[in-house]
């Protein structure tokens, strides 16, 4: 019988013939925590006298709060900080990028199996990689011993066909798709993505999709391994860590969910969860205070090119601020060379050091009461940005940076059929001037 992704890659891991709902004890080859997690699991490790890390790749990243805002988080920071002097574990500091978009840029890679003390672990499953969340004691043990256990999931195959309409992203399919399942409707299942849109979307957007599965109650969201992979791969100068991987054709699912991406419009996720989704058209003029673009989700270079393009040459509404945070250093890096930045600013915006900013609400962006934020983020729970009174809406960059202009949430693809008729006055301007 066939296999899924998630019984290839746990069935190699474990040295087992697994398949869904068998019990294996699988080598790990990335642990990571985060500072918001990380400490926890580093005093149950000092509890246990059992300060070392075996897995092969065990990395602390400091990304919640960095630059740290108070003393008690410092002093958490200086705890990870020893911890990776004392046990080789590799630290990733203040400024590099947040936990899950440093995971895929350096260290995850297909048939690995991956454990972050963080619930968008998920996210390298993108990269064909067994990959999720777990509590920080587990996370800890994974990393210390180099090996953990599991339930192999069943799987739901996610077969999305046709072609995205302009101004529809992978955001728009992934919060459809947790507004179809509900907040609980794939728990402790995998997520299994594929069919011909999802071949040929880039893998910044593909690691969209995997990081949002956990909103769903997923335990992991995969993707195949393929030529858009291994291109990317080569992009990060990582071509040795590439190698194909994909579900056999007569892979058992429990459940396969046949989707049309051309008949997915914008979607916004209401306050306060994520599957509480409507097309933009139930949302269109709620007015906003605050626009984040950025975080594990939405902060890549292809997100903040998506952005920039419909901000240029335009400026915030007067009464709502923009914020804009790069996910990594090298996101960071890369959008000051394409000059988005510059963009950016001269947009009105606030930009932010690499990593997790108002996201997670403990410090920058912090809302305030009865405050709206359209965010592109993949959480908007009850006080997610740091106050319980405040509102958080969930979208793309592309409708987050069209709403922040208009200072009310808007559908991008008026933008989109803005700039298409102002592209065809042009020409006809320059045909005449022939003439």
């Amino acid at each position: 019988m066939g296999k899924t992704l998630a019984e290839k890659i746990l069935s190699a891991k474990s040295g087992q013939d697994a398949y869904a709902g068998d019990i294996v004890i699988a080598r790990v080859d990335v642990a990571a925590f985060q500072d918001g997690t990380g400490p926890l699991g580093v005093r149950q490790l000092q509890k246990m006298n059992l300060e070392q890390v075996r897995a092969p790749k065990s990395i602390l990243f400091i990304d919640h709060a960095a630059p740290s805002p108070r003393k008690e988080l410092s002093n958490d920071h200086i705890l990870l900080r020893e911890f990776s002097r004392k046990t080789g574990a590799i630290l990733s500091e203040v400024g590099d990028g947040v936990i899950h978009q440093r995971l895929v840029e350096d260290f995850a890679k297909p048939g690995d199996v991956v454990i972050g003390a963080d619930s968008h672990s998920c996210t390298s499953g993108a990269l064909g990689a067994f990959a999720t969340g777990m509590g920080s004691t587990d996370v800890a043990i994974g990393m210390a011993m180099g090996k953990t256990w599991f339930k192999v999931p069943e799987t739901f195959r996610i077969e999305v066909k046709g072609t995205f309409q302009s101004g529809v992203y992978s955001k728009d399919l992934i919060l459809y798709l947790i507004g179809m399942l509900g907040a609980d409707g794939a728990t402790y299942k995998a997520l299994e993505f594929g069919g011909p849109a999802i071949d040929r979307l880039s893998m910044e957007s593909r690691f969209v999709l995997s990081n949002m599965a956990v909103e769903a109650g997923a335990k992991t969201g995969l993707i195949a391994s393929d030529k858009v992979t291994k291109t990317y791969f080569k992009s990060r100068g990582r071509l040795k860590d590439w190698k194909p991987l994909f579900p056999d054709r007569d892979a058992q699912y429990e459940r396969v969910i046949d989707v049309d991406a051309g008949k997915i419009e914008p979607q916004i996720a209401f306050p306060h969860t994520v599957d509480n989704t409507r097309p933009v058209s139930k949302a269109r003029g709620i007015k906003i205070d605050q626009v984040f673009i950025g975080t594990c989700t939405n902060g890549r270079i292809e997100d903040l090119k998506v952005a920039a393009k419909i901000l240029k040459g335009k400026r915030r509404a007067a009464h709502t601020r923009l914020i804009v945070c790069p996910a990594s250093r090298d996101v960071y890096l890369a959008s000051m060379k394409l000059g988005l930045l510059e963009t950016f600013v001269h947009a009105g915006a606030s930009i932010m050091g690499p990593g997790c900013g108002p996201c997670v609400g403990v410090h920058e962006g912090i809302l305030g009461d009865g405050e709206i934020c359209l965010s592109t983020a993949n959480r908007n729970f009850k006080g997610r940005m740091g106050n319980p009174e405040g509102f958080v809406y969930l979208a793309s960059p592309a409708t987050a940076a069209y709403s922040a202009v208009r200072g009310e949430i808007s559908d991008p693809r008026d933008a989109m059929k803005k700039e298409k008729k102002r592209r065809i006055r042009v020409k006809k301007s320059k045909k005449r001037r022939k003439k």
